[in-house]
């Protein structure tokens, strides 16, 4: 038992932390990242249940309108997620155990954004319950911009950057990421006064960061 704990220490006698010298690449972080995007944005279209009536089939495919919104305001949502996933780990350039946990907890909160939608589809389609719908769905979203926040910042912290990306890059995809919390956060709270707002802000929201961070891009080499 001794031997095993002196094994798991640290150069530094920090239990389980990795030695300075340890530099995992992101590859197989990014290919397990991208197949739980690939298969939660696809799991987005199997809330949308086909109307059980087929004499009035056109008037059942309208009234699933509020599933059709929340599937595309996810499906955008985690598409952006995923853009700006894709624009992390272009500059991180080693992932320790920090990373790969806060990483996991990013994937596992993507992971749970279907259910949220189908929550706020629901309550969209009855009429009842749409403000705490709105506060959850964008609390969901607030609290994966949160874990990406995490990971980015960790990975500044830890100078895991690479040096392709000058610090005014790094300092544009960090506002960028820090003004998601806050554009959110506000759609959550404007969703318990009027849930057409929360949503309308949360739509804006996947608009605006679909957009070019400025300085997003690894500089040439010379």
């Amino acid at each position: 038992m001794i031997r095993w704990l002196a094994m798991a220490r640290a150069p530094r006698g920090k239990a389980g932390a990795d030695a300075p010298s340890v530099r995992r690449d992101t590859v197989r972080l990014v290919a397990f990242s991208d197949a739980v995007f690939a298969i939660t944005i696809t799991l987005l279209v199997l809330e949308i249940r086909p109307p059980t009536d087929d004499r009035n089939l056109l008037h059942g495919l309208v009234a699933l309108w509020p599933s059709y919104l929340a599937y595309a305001l996810t499906f955008l949502f985690i598409g952006q997620v995923w853009a700006n996933h894709h624009v992390m780990f272009d500059h991180i350039r080693a992932a320790d155990r920090v990373v790969l946990l806060l990483s996991a907890l990013l994937l596992m909160v993507v992971a749970f954004l279907p259910f949220a939608t189908s929550v706020l589809a629901g309550a969209l389609r009855s009429g009842h319950g749409q403000r705490t719908a709105v506060v959850f769905y964008g609390i969901a979203f607030d609290v994966t911009a949160l874990t990406c926040n995490a990971v980015w910042q960790y990975a500044c912290r830890h100078r895991l950057l690479s040096e392709a990306l000058d610090s005014a890059g790094a300092t544009a995809i960090s506002r960028r990421f820090q003004l998601a919390l806050a554009w959110l956060a506000t759609g959550a709270l404007l969703g318990a006064l009027l849930p057409v707002l929360g949503v309308a802000v949360i739509a804006a929201f996947n608009a605006f960061y679909w957009l070019p961070i400025r300085g997003e891009s690894p500089r040439p080499r010379p």
